[in-house]
């Protein structure tokens, strides 16, 4: 590549053909859940989301000691449990009794931390769709992808094979653990997330097999979303929770919008 900035120059004035692979998901994804009105990550904020129409989700999903993938943004327990420290280092039987909806209000106290099975379960059986971030804890990241891949295939494999469901969408920040997600479970849709365009990125991506990006709102421009979609990439972009922005996102294009506000927007789709 000779540079970014080269690179997302169009080769001229025609618009961009959306990519021809095809897309199951719906425009809109709740972030984390519902986790600004309810406690993030957690059932209730899923249950929350789809009562108020949404049906595609975003959560993050890491491992337990014990090689268990389970429902926590943060590497450390403190900010979303009543427990504190590393989360890598409890096993999940111990992590299963924290109280993980508490800290967000009364209302919500003695909330679990969920398993992927749990949060499986709930979206199958109401049709929802998925996009899983991988959150492997440092140096954990091989790990985490070849682990939540295989639970993946293990909890949506028979719904997809009977056309009952979509797989969902494995994003993650870091390559090694989308690398080993896609030794793992080849066949499972992977995302890169960057939150600030970084060289070769889009090349990585598309090494990685990649069949979208999932790109921090502010860095998404016309070009970008036009080199993209040339390349076969779909473009999702996070966090997007003001109006004006989500409107000139989806004129531009955009493939998919996860948001905060799931009060505020109202899902088409």
């Amino acid at each position: 590549m000779s540079s970014l900035h080269h690179d997302l120059t169009p080769d001229d004035d025609t618009e961009p053909a959306t990519p021809a692979r095809p897309w199951p998901y719906p425009l809109w994804f709740a972030h984390r859940g519902a986790g600004r009105h309810a406690p993030e990550n957690t059932l209730a904020a899923m249950r929350l989301g789809a009562s108020l129409g949404w049906r595609a989700f975003e959560c993050d999903v890491r491992l337990s000691a014990d090689g268990l993938p389970f429902l926590l943004h943060d590497d450390t327990l403190e900010r979303t449990t009543d427990a504190a420290g590393a989360a890598l280092e409890l096993d999940w039987a111990e992590l299963s009794l924290l109280d993980a909806g508490g800290w967000h209000g009364r209302i919500f106290a003695g909330e679990p931390l969920p398993s992927l099975d749990g949060i499986a379960a709930f979206i199958l059986r109401n049709g929802h769709a998925l996009n899983i971030e991988l959150k492997p804890a440092p140096g954990d990241e091989e790990r985490t992808g070849r682990l939540v891949a295989q639970a993946v295939r293990r909890l949506w494999g028979e719904a997809v094979h009977d056309e009952q469901a979509v797989w969902p969408l494995l994003s993650s920040f870091r390559p090694e653990a989308l690398a080993a997600a896609r030794e793992a479970a080849p066949e499972l849709p992977r995302a890169l997330l960057v939150e600030t365009l970084w060289p070769d990125c889009i090349d990585i991506a598309e090494r990685l097999g990649c069949s979208a990006m999932v790109l921090e709102q502010s860095a998404i421009t016309p070009e970008l979303i036009g080199r993209l979609h040339r390349d076969g990439l779909r473009v999702l972009a996070y966090t997007v929770n003001d109006p004006g922005r989500a409107g000139e996102l989806i004129e531009l294009g955009i493939d998919g919008l996860i948001s905060d506000e799931v009060d505020r927007f109202v899902p088409a789709d």
